[in-house]
């Protein structure tokens, strides 16, 4: 399911990764889930917006 909540890598994460009881796990909310995802790897960083990308591109271009 493409376009479906990702619960395969939520549930990897917060089973695996953060070794929850299944009853633990279940009992979390998703923002408690992303608060503990966000404990582990920082904040996300936004990716750049186009003026970003096109000065980038300028700078380190593909082709010399």
């Amino acid at each position: 399911m493409a376009d479906g909540f990702p619960w395969r890598e939520v549930m990897a994460f917060g089973l695996g990764r953060l070794k929850l009881a299944p009853r633990d796990f279940w009992a979390a909310t998703p923002r408690e889930l992303a608060a503990a995802a966000q404990g582990l790897r920082g904040h996300a960083v936004a990716p750049p917006d186009r003026a970003a990308l096109d000065a980038m591109m300028q700078r380190y271009p593909d082709r010399t």
